[in-house]
């Protein structure tokens, strides 16, 4: 059932992302379908704006007149998402919603960033994304404040000092 989660774009009136949100919240919870929508997001940035001369920084939606659902896609989610005041539909060909992929899902920052790695220097992590998946790296430096570790990837008989993300690697069983 937990493959069959994904995560939709839905079109919104500008300005209305947020009551969107918490519409189908209260939908979800009154309803009782926190088995098909599981997840009703908002992507934010922090952006640096020039105020009186003073920088601030602010909260601006990364992709205004959008929200991100994740849920089980059928009919009554549909009917319900659909329906939700403010949403105008799918991102998608006609009727029929398309998921985003995986990549799509960590590129536009929606998953949970780890923010720290149960690893110390020394140790094997493997590669899960990028153009090192699947290798396995040994740990040289790791930099919580920039959630990134420094590895050594073996190449062609060579190590090479590589730079990853923390949602890149994982504990090396």
């Amino acid at each position: 059932m937990a493959d069959n989660l994904k995560w939709y774009v839905v079109h919104t009136y500008s300005g209305y992302e947020n009551k969107v949100k918490a519409n189908l919240e209260k939908t979800v919870e009154n309803r009782s379908l926190q088995n098909l929508i599981l997840d009703v997001q908002v992507p934010m940035e922090d952006t640096v704006e020039m105020k009186n001369g003073k920088k601030k920084v602010v909260q601006r939606k990364t992709y205004p007149g959008y929200v991100l659902v994740k849920m089980l896609m059928n009919d009554d989610s549909w009917y319900v998402v659909r329906n939700t005041r403010g949403v105008t539909g799918f991102v998608g060909p006609g009727s029929k919603p398309v998921p985003l992929t995986d990549a799509e899902v960590r590129s536009m920052g929606i998953t949970q960033p780890l923010t720290t790695v149960d690893i110390s220097v020394g140790e094997n992590v493997k590669v899960v994304s990028g153009p090192f998946e699947n290798f396995v790296a040994s740990v040289q430096e790791i930099n919580y404040d920039k959630k990134k570790i420094k590895a050594f990837v073996n190449m062609f008989g060579r190590d090479t000092l590589v730079e990853f993300d923390f949602e890149q690697i994982q504990k090396f069983e």
